[in-house]
């Protein structure tokens, strides 16, 4: 049954608004900018769970944070909707469905990963993977550099990680310091573009409108906020005084609490921009897998719905698989854990910086903005980004001092299909890897 516009819906209780995240969950392919639009189109315009100005105005909010936005987008309205436990609940099972499809894929590919069938769907999906990330860049750059300066910034970026081997959190503190100075000195030049549609658009009457209050539980106070903040930082290094206390500070789920706790500050712009920064720490410095598991994890993935931050559970899972943590015997329980270790400290912030900033974003709804460092920040992502694809190509376009000719064209034509045709994510991986099962199968 419809329901008119001028009337608001039924009340939501938590045991309905559960299901509904528990789908989306399941079905929330096509990364950050699929997964917001999926809610969007559920949430504001079909069911009115809440207006277009409250959707936006949370959307802007988890823009501006480090961390995957969709799923802060998620924890906010469960937040807004249901107090604290709407929003955990909202936020777990985002990404509870990809963690678990993750474990059982990394396990595949780790116990059998030198089968040929999953061999060859492999190295299909790996040329598509190049492609995506290139997708991604323009993206980003479409809406980013609007000028040359935010251009420049972004091929700065390029150079300082691709050829300089410049760390990415420096390159975020570099450009945030440019971005600084240029609000002050050329503020024309930093002017954000933004990352929605701007329009007002109104589909009714909704159960959070643009004129409901805010309730009891949303508004801001300071023993509220230092309350949700320690209890936040308690968890965190509560959990990892555990796993250092069990398994020694210098082992490798103490390492991973520490190094995703770090990463999960350094995701702006999106999965792909920490990425550089994930393979840093997990291939080069710790050892945790080597450069071509990492690109397999990155395309196994990009096939499965939730955040695409959800690598990091790959990386947890092959770390502590390889370095058997729990002894020779149990090598898929020390996987499951690492996964488990990487995703929990790379979701806990996003869980604190809505459940204790949220108030402070409804305190003041009228006035929020993006700010020139992060203008400059989302110029500098861009080039980040382009150089994680040139990474990825040397890694499947060249084997042993060989160019892979199919590998190139199966690349070639993912790009013409993303670019050109704008075929969904999903469609192309599968039919990549048909592709490259039916080349494994001729040169078998």
């Amino acid at each position: 049954m419809t329901i008119p516009a001028d009337m608001a819906p039924a009340p939501v209780t938590l045991r309905m608004a559960f299901w509904y995240w528990l789908k989306l969950g399941f079905i929330s392919f096509g990364g950050p900018a699929g997964q917001i639009a999926l809610m969007h189109s559920e949430l504001v315009e079909r069911r009115r769970w809440i207006s277009e100005q409250r959707f936006l105005h949370a959307l802007n909010y988890c823009m501006l944070l480090p961390g995957p936005e969709a799923t802060q987008l998620a924890i906010y309205i469960g937040w807004l909707m249901h107090k604290t436990r709407g929003g955990i609940v909202a936020g777990l099972l985002f990404f509870l469905p990809s963690l678990l499809i993750l474990i059982l894929l990394s396990w595949i590919y780790m116990a059998c990963g030198t089968l040929p069938v999953v061999a060859g769907v492999l190295y299909g999906i790996k040329p598509a993977v190049v492609a995506v990330v290139l997708a991604a860049a323009w993206r980003i750059g479409s809406r980013t550099l609007k000028n040359r300066t935010l251009l420049a910034i972004a091929v700065a970026a390029f150079l300082a990680i691709a050829l300089a081997e410049v760390p990415f959190p420096l390159i975020v503190l570099a450009a945030a310091t440019i971005g600084f100075i240029g609000a002050r000195v050329l503020p024309a030049h930093f002017q954000v573009g933004g990352q929605h549609p701007d329009s007002r658009a109104s589909y009714g009457v909704a159960l959070i409108d643009d004129n409901t209050p805010t309730p009891a539980h949303a508004r801001f106070t300071w023993p509220r906020l230092a309350r949700v903040t320690l209890g936040g930082l308690a968890l965190g290094a509560g959990v990892w005084l555990l796993l250092a206390w069990r398994y020694g500070a210098a082992g490798a789920l103490a390492q991973m609490g520490w190094f995703f706790t770090k990463a999960a500050l350094m995701t702006f712009g999106g999965a792909y921009a920490v990425l550089p920064y994930v393979y840093q720490g997990g291939v080069e410095h710790y050892q945790w897998l080597t450069a071509s598991q990492m690109i397999d994890g990155l395309a196994l993935g990009e096939t499965t719905p939730g955040p695409l931050i959800m690598i990091v559970a790959f990386v947890g899972f092959v770390g502590a698989w390889s370095h058997t943590i729990f002894g020779p015997g149990s090598v898929l329980l020390a996987g499951v854990a690492g996964a488990c270790v990487a995703t929990f400290f790379t979701f806990l912030p996003s869980f604190m910086f809505i459940l204790a900033g949220g108030p402070l974003v409804e305190a003041t709804r009228d006035n929020v903005r993006m700010t020139a460092p992060l203008t400059a920040i989302s110029a500098a992502v861009v080039g980040v980004i382009v150089s994680l694809a040139l990474f990825f190509g040397q890694h499947v376009f060249v084997h042993h001092g060989q160019v892979d000719i199919a590998a190139i064209a199966i690349s070639a034509a993912a790009c013409v299909a993303l670019f050109r045709f704008k075929v969904g994510t999903i469609k192309l991986l599968a039919a990549c890897a048909v592709a490259g099962l039916v080349l494994s199968y001729r040169h078998g």
